[in-house]
C-alpha cells in the first residue's frame, strides 16, 4: 500500500468517475486504474462499485475511505509542520471561494499576491459556502473566502472586511425616484434573486425580511446564477436585486445612477477566511489575509459591523 494508492482512491471517490480522476491526478486512466487494482488485490476487497455510473464505494469501501482521507491529512499536516518550521513560504495552498466574491475580489489581490510569493503554488475553485465546508473538513481545500457567520462545527472564522449592501433599481421601478432605500421599498414579485444554494440569495431575503414569504417565491420568473446576469436584468427590463459592495466598483456613470443606498445603519456583509481549527499553514494564511487587506478598495476597508445581514 502506497501514499499515491491512496490518493488515487481518494480522487475516485470525490469524482465518482475513473477517467475525471486520472485526470485531477494529472495521470491517464490505464495508471490510475492499475494502481488501485493493486491495491484491491492486496487489500482482498474491492473499494468501489464498477457495475455502477457514477462509480460508487462498497460498504468496506466507504471505510477504507475514511481512514485513508484521516491518513492523507496527517501525512500533508506533518509536511506543512516541518516547512512551518522552516520559515518557508512556499509550497500547494488550495482555496476556495464563493461565486459573489470570486470575480470581484480575486483581481484586488491576486496579482500582488502572485508576484509577492513566486514560490506558492495557489489553485483557486469557485464553490458554493456549503461545499467549501464541506472541502475543507475533507482536506480537499485548504483555505475558503466565505460570507460569514456560519457557526460550523470545526471550522475556524477570521473576519476580514465588510460590504455593505445596496439596491440596484430598474429605472421603470418607483423606488428609481428615491435617494435612499427601506426595505419594505421591494416587492417580493419585483425582487430578483440568485438561484437556490447561494447565501447572498439568503440575505437578499433577509434584508427585505422576506423569509417567511418563501411560499410567494414561485412568482419569480427567473432565478439567475450570477450577480451580472442579475444586473443586466435590471438594466434592460425591470424590477430590482441587492448588490454587495465589490460588485459595484467598475460600474459606468450609467449603472452607478441605478444603485441606492439602503437608509442608515447600511446592511452589510461579512467576509472571513475560513479554516479547519487545526489549520497549520499559517505563514500562507497570514500572506492570503495581507494581500487581500493592503488591496482592498478604501471606501471598503473603512467599513464597520453595524447591521451585518446573517447568511
Amino acid at each position: 500500500m502506497t501514499l499515491v494508492q491512496l490518493e488515487y482512491a481518494i480522487a475516485v471517490d470525490v469524482h465518482r468517475h475513473f477517467a475525471e480522476a486520472a485526470a485531477s491526478c494529472f495521470v491517464t486512466q490505464p495508471t490510475l486504474s492499475m494502481q488501485l487494482h493493486k491495491l484491491e488485490t492486496e487489500l482482498g476487497i474491492k473499494i468501489f462499485d464498477r457495475s455502477r455510473q457514477p462509480v460508487v464505494p462498497t460498504a468496506v469501501g466507504e471505510l477504507f475511505l475514511q481512514h485513508a482521507r484521516a491518513v492523507i491529512r496527517e501525512i500533508k499536516m506533518l509536511e506543512d509542520v516541518v516547512r512551518e518550521k522552516q520559515n518557508k513560504i512556499d509550497g500547494e495552498l488550495k482555496l476556495g471561494i464563493i461565486p459573489t466574491l470570486a470575480p470581484y475580489l480575486l483581481p484586488h489581490f491576486l496579482p500582488y499576491f502572485i508576484a509577492r510569493y513566486p514560490n506558492v503554488q495557489l489553485k483557486v475553485k469557485e464553490m458554493t459556502t456549503d461545499h467549501v465546508v464541506e472541502a475543507i473538513n475533507t482536506a480537499q481545500i485548504d483555505i475558503g473566502l466565505v460570507v460569514t457567520p456560519l457557526g460550523k462545527p470545526g471550522i475556524q472564522e477570521e473576519v476580514l472586511f465588510y460590504e455593505e449592501m445596496l439596491a440596484y433599481v430598474s429605472r421603470k421601478h418607483a423606488a428609481y425616484k428615491k435617494t435612499y432605500m427601506l426595505a419594505n421599498d421591494i416587492d417580493v414579485r419585483e425582487l430578483w434573486l440568485l438561484e437556490e444554494g447561494h447565501c447572498l440569495r439568503s440575505q437578499m431575503l433577509n434584508i427585505c425580511a422576506l423569509q417567511a414569504a418563501q411560499k410567494d417565491l414561485s412568482l419569480f420568473a427567473y432565478e439567475a446564477g450570477s450577480l451580472e446576469t442579475l444586473k443586466k436584468i435590471v438594466e434592460t427590463s425591470h424590477g430590482i436585486t441587492i448588490l454587495p459592495e465589490l460588485a459595484t466598483q467598475d460600474m459606468n456613470a450609467a449603472q452607478s445612477r441605478l444603485l441606492r443606498h439602503f437608509r442608515s445603519p447600511a446592511p452589510m456583509r461579512e467576509v472571513s477566511l475560513i479554516t479547519s481549527r487545526n489549520f497549520v499553514k499559517q505563514k500562507l494564511l497570514q500572506a492570503v489575509r495581507e494581500s487581500i487587506l493592503e488591496n482592498l478598495p478604501e471606501k471598503i476597508k473603512k467599513n464597520k459591523a453595524r447591521l451585518v445581514i446573517p447568511v
